[in-house]
């Protein structure tokens, strides 16, 4: 261990920085935060360092440095590019016990900021010791996104009740257990969506029964398949999970996210497959839940969009269980972006219309009949019925050349987009895996502009497009 971790408090504390540039600038930034007493030595300040100087934030005490200013200090950084001045410096105030850091410069450093991830009261703070700023702050972003920006309410809420709690529980051993089942409980979750009531309801029972377990439901959307465009709000909740249940279509790398030890179980359904009824699903969230668990229900794109989230959700809440909706990117909005096709524009898509691929829907066209050619038409599991949608789009008024993007497995690195036009649809089998979406409307034409994410797109050999 070359370096010992260790917090410091810096409150009223007085720290000299010498140099008053943008290097200065970042470390005096980070320091304000501590409240300590900041006093620069440097022949000139930087714009905004000059500012805080005039709002009295900090203290400028010279334009050179003399031995006196190390007096009365508790920390000292050297933010200059003059080796010889630095050494000076740091050998000065190492003879006075004091901590050093010389920006960029480990040779003459007796301390070195590390990395923080701020949740105030929360801190955690990571270090390399100075061999690798870049690798350490990959690692910082990877656990910035498994940390829930609310989770300083949980900290200060357990200040609050601390002292309580220890007249409560008289064993170390026992306050230990209650604080430990308390943020393992629905309590966590209720106390980062703001539900205060809810929160301190759980805290009671908890305090009053210590085999009190009440479990939650979360309606998680995945997104449309690239592991990047699940939200962090989702990944927390699925590496808190205490059982998963998901859809055919999910990611195995968005699968690869759930905590080690949580069980998985696979409820998707195919065309006329079905191992789990959509009630045997309703059943099995509740069920769970009711003993206690953490469970998530992980959907494709987002679950409130043809993804029945609302009928479950409906049961859930006549059952009486607490639960959370953490929102998906819809599949459609995660095709059109990575085909390069803006679903408005204006002048030619003034609106959208989404819908499902199934025969039994195509009446909905009937409420745009006029103004059709308006909009862009956005049809999810459309690959059985493509020829049908075709007809009857053509028999509401949409020209035969009007332009459609067939997208199998969007945001993925198996992404295929093929553009055809509704009149060769019309005959046309699409053999592409599934998922499959289609984008139908003149703004499908962007794609020869703005496709971007990769080359697999075919165009029919009639082609139909115009330059816009």
């Amino acid at each position: 261990m070359n370096y010992f971790p260790i917090f410091l408090k810096l409150k009223e504390k007085n720290i000299l920085v010498i140099g008053g540039g943008k290097i200065a600038l970042r470390k005096i930034n980070l320091l304000m935060k501590s409240q300590g007493n900041i006093k620069i030595v440097s022949k000139t300040l930087c714009a905004d360092l000059q500012l805080l100087f005039e709002k009295k934030k900090i203290e400028w005490i010279d334009t050179i440095f003399l031995k006196k200013y190390l007096n009365n200090i508790f920390l000292v950084i050297i933010a200059t590019n003059n080796t010889i001045l630095n050494q000076y410096i740091f050998k000065l105030a190492t003879k006075k016990c004091l901590f050093v850091n010389s920006v960029d410069d480990i040779d003459n450093c007796s301390c070195i900021f590390p990395s923080i991830i701020d949740r105030n009261p929360i801190l955690i703070s990571l270090s390399s010791s100075g061999t690798s700023p870049v690798l350490l702050k990959l690692i910082r972003e990877k656990i910035e996104s498994i940390i829930p920006f609310g989770i300083n309410k949980i900290a200060y809420f357990a200040k609050k009740w601390r002292v309580k709690i220890q007249y409560f529980f008289k064993k170390i051993e026992r306050r230990r257990y209650f604080w430990e089942k308390l943020f393992k409980s629905v309590f966590f979750n209720h106390i980062l969506n703001n539900n205060m009531c809810n929160a301190m309801s759980v805290f009671k029972k908890i305090i009053c029964n210590s085999n009190f377990s009440q479990g939650i439901i979360s309606l998680v959307g995945a997104g449309p398949g690239k592991v990047g465009l699940l939200t962090l709000d989702g990944l927390q909740v699925l590496q808190n999970a205490d059982i998963v249940f998901y859809d055919r279509l999910v990611g195995k790398k968005i699968l690869d996210l759930i905590r080690r030890d949580a069980d998985r179980i696979c409820i998707g359904k195919e065309r006329n497959k079905y191992i789990y009824t959509q009630k045997k699903i309703q059943k099995l969230l509740v069920y769970h839940a009711l003993q206690g668990k953490k469970v998530v229900r992980l959907k494709g794109g987002d679950a409130f969009i043809f993804g029945r989230g609302g009928e479950e959700l409906d049961y859930i809440y006549k059952k009486n269980v607490d639960f959370q909706v953490i929102p998906g990117i819809t599949t459609a909005i995660g095709a059109a972006a990575f085909s390069g096709i803006p679903l408005t524009y204006r002048n030619i898509a003034e609106g959208i219309i989404f819908i499902t691929g199934h025969k039994y829907n195509f009446d909905c066209f009937n409420i745009f009949e006029k103004n059709i050619k308006k909009y862009t038409i956005v049809i999810y599991m459309g690959k059985m019925y493509a020829h049908f949608i075709a007809l009857n789009l053509i028999k509401k008024g949409l020209s035969k050349n009007t332009p459609v993007a067939v997208i199998s497995q969007a945001t993925t690195t198996n992404q295929i987009v093929l553009i055809k036009s509704l009149s060769v649809l019309t005959n046309y089998n699409i053999k592409l895996n599934t998922p499959i979406l289609l984008i139908i409307g003149d703004v499908v034409k962007f794609y020869e502009k703005f496709h971007w994410f990769n080359k697999n797109i075919y165009i029919d050999k009639n082609n139909i497009f115009t330059q816009i």
